[in-house]
């Protein structure tokens, strides 16, 4: 209840005169019987007790409503908290932290659950070049967190992960970030609940092989993974998303390797499970560090339900002179592909699956 709420239900008891006059009326004593009028027994009057009750309530729950409301972090030169680090350390459940625009040479472990932090401008606003516990810019361990409006660039780790955002809780949400060099834009390996949601999101130069191989988004078996409306650029020898939730989906976004990335696969589901892939602007270059398909299925081996594959109006491109399959699945559950446009060299499918006959005119 909040103190609004709590103050409303305090005024209407203390306005509404009928349950005190109704008690009166009504007294009975404790041997059980009505007092006769005007006798002078000593009766309670519950009016009265129904007011002070309210105010020991008033009491009781108005610091703790006050105290549940979200607070404002606020961080950057001048303010409350230097560095995003500072704000962290105090952070608790349902704070807003807002980050001034500036650059800052340091990394943050967030804690707390249902926190949104957010940088006031997303070009502008650049944290990074520092790794926290050895995985990340930002290290997420709170659930049901909201990260938005910044860059987080240069992870680096002894291991060759270091993640822009490395996500550790439950129900992670990423709205107009940028992640530039990093090993891993955004890691997910040990969640196995919830879901990942990154929207209008921009990854530019992330990836390694240098010893496991890192990604621009990588993920362990969480229930969904939710892309949309990003784009992934001049990723480096790992894929642009590499997905092993049980259920993938990458709508409206464009995942290109440019003249100089050397990505494996533009998208990579190693291990099954649900897959629905729709209106992306997808190419491969002419580095591209494994030229035999564009989205692989399966290849590691189908350990999930994998109830649906549906590929839907595509826009494929191939950027080197090579032939390349668009979609190999290696699931037993038919890919189902529909008016995807494709370069005539590219074969649409190797797998089980169908290409339906509405699909968009081969260039």
């Amino acid at each position: 209840m909040t103190d609004a709420s709590t103050l409303r239900l305090f005024r209407a008891i203390r306005r509404d005169p009928r349950t005190a006059t109704a008690a009166r009326n009504t007294a009975t004593p404790r041997g059980g019987s009505r007092l006769p009028a005007g006798s002078s027994g000593h009766v309670r009057r519950p009016g009265r007790v129904t007011c002070s009750a309210a105010i020991a309530l008033l009491m009781l729950i108005l610091p703790t409503a006050l105290s549940a409301q979200p607070r404002v972090l606020d961080v950057g030169p001048g303010r409350a908290f230097r560095v995003p680090s500072a704000a962290a350390a105090v952070a608790r459940k349902g704070d807003v932290i807002r980050i001034a625009p500036g650059t800052y040479e340091d990394c943050a472990v967030w804690s707390a659950d249902g926190i949104v932090i957010e940088g006031e401008s997303a070009d502008r606003t650049v944290i990074g070049n520092r790794t926290c516990r050895g995985k990340g810019v930002f290290v997420v361990d709170g659930n049901d967190v909201t990260v938005r409006g910044v860059t987080l660039r240069g992870a680096r780790s002894e291991d060759a992960n270091g993640a822009g955002i490395r996500g550790e809780g439950v129900n992670l949400t990423v709205e107009r970030v940028r992640f530039l060099d990093n090993e891993n834009g955004i890691l997910l390996a040990g969640v196995q609940r919830g879901a990942l949601v990154v929207r209008d999101s921009t990854f530019i130069g992330n990836g390694s092989c240098e010893r496991a191989c890192a990604h621009g988004i990588y993920t362990g078996a969480l229930e969904l993974l939710r892309v949309e409306r990003s784009r992934f650029f001049d990723t480096r020898a790992g894929h642009h998303v590499k997905s092993r939730a049980l259920r993938t989906e990458v709508l409206d976004c464009d995942i290109e390797d440019g003249p100089e990335g050397t990505a494996s696969y533009l998208i990579d589901v190693p291990n099954g499970g649900a897959v629905l892939l729709r209106g992306n602007r997808l190419s491969k270059g002419p580095h591209s560090g494994n030229r035999s398909t564009a989205i692989s299925i399966g290849a590691e081996g189908v350990d999930r339900p994998t109830p649906e594959i549906r590929v839907e109006s595509n826009v494929f491109t191939l950027g080197g002179d090579y032939h390349t399959v668009f979609v190999t699945n290696f699931t037993a559950t038919p890919a189902f592909l529909r008016a995807n446009s494709l370069p005539r060299t590219v074969t649409p499918l190797h797998g089980d699956g169908q290409t339906a006959s509405e699909a968009a005119p081969r260039r």
